[in-house]
């Protein structure tokens, strides 16, 4: 199995920083159950609803902790270990 990492920078702290603690939580649960148990067995989980996003944002995925609440993603690699760098995490715009 693949080990994996999740990375966040700064401006991502500060999103969690402003976020409701049970967002920043389910952040958190995810993050870890990555780490743990690898990106191939999270993503089964249904109530994540891990999908690839398109047009603009093609090359990320995004996942729900919440209803509203999405973390959006890429992959990539650092040697041996698979890296799920978090770019944002927010409320999601749906359209109507």
């Amino acid at each position: 199995m693949l080990m994996w990492k999740v990375r966040w920078d700064k401006a991502v702290q500060k999103q969690l920083s402003k976020l409701p603690e049970h967002i920043v939580g389910s952040f958190y649960d995810w993050a870890k159950a990555v780490e743990t148990d690898g990106m191939e067995e999270v993503r089964k989980l249904a109530g994540y609803h891990d999908e690839k996003l398109h047009r603009e944002m093609q090359g990320m995925r995004s996942v729900r902790i919440s209803k509203a609440y999405r973390v959006f993603y890429y992959e990539s690699r650092d040697g041996t270990i698979k890296v799920a760098q978090v770019t944002k995490v927010s409320k999601h715009e749906y359209k109507k």
